[in-house]
């Protein structure tokens, strides 16, 4: 009977070992992703899905605007998101960024808008969290977040028209303040972002 109850034993702690072992090295289950903070994505990629059909029947006037639908939801959404998983949020911003630039350029290419959308497609269906890269600087103004991902374009353009305080700004800042709104009405928001950032810093010199 002790034999037995040795036997016994002798097996049960290394299965009881590798199931330890198990529980430390295999991955973690697709559920429990870097992802998971952002919550269902479904309502989002539902539209995607709406887009990608619009758009293959090559009305891409119909598919820009059945886009904006997401960029609208997408940014009502926006603080929940950003506050749950700030890196994923990110990720998913820039994908959405790609596809409504490609869809709203002059004259929109059908192999970009077809790419970028499926691009974004895969992103919502599991973002990876980016990098935390501190904030982006130019001349010394902040344009991106701690994830490195570019600040809304119009905020900065409101900081720059606060500064400038209902006073004329000089040709330089104009010009700057310009190209920043041109790029920022084209969701450029990096570019937007650096030209605005320079203006800054001419005010502050």
């Amino acid at each position: 009977m002790r034999n037995l109850l040795l036997s016994v034993a002798l097996i049960a702690v290394p299965v009881a070992g590798f199931a330890a072992v198990e529980m430390w090295l295999l991955p973690a289950p697709a559920s429990q992703s870097a992802s998971a903070g952002l919550g269902d994505l479904a309502p989002f990629a539902m539209i995607v899905t709406d887009t990608q059909t619009i758009a293959a029947t090559g009305d891409l006037v119909a598919a820009q605007t059945r886009i904006t639908d997401l960029e609208t939801a997408w940014d009502e959404a926006e603080p929940r998101l950003r506050a749950a998983d700030a890196n994923a949020w990110g990720v998913v911003d820039t994908a959405i960024d790609d596809a409504l630039s490609a869809l709203r350029k002059g004259t929109p290419s059908p192999v970009e808008v077809t790419d970028t959308l499926a691009a974004l497609q895969e992103t919502l269906a599991g973002p990876v969290a980016a990098a935390v890269t501190g904030a982006h600087m130019v001349n010394g103004i902040a344009v991106t977040d701690d994830t490195g991902h570019a600040l809304p374009c119009e905020a900065m353009l409101t900081d720059l028209s606060t500064a400038l305080g209902g006073h004329t700004a000089t040709p330089e800042v104009a010009d700057l303040q310009a190209r920043a709104l041109e790029r920022c009405n084209a969701d450029d928001d990096t570019r937007a972002n650096a030209f605005t950032a320079q203006a800054l810093a001419l005010l502050k010199s």
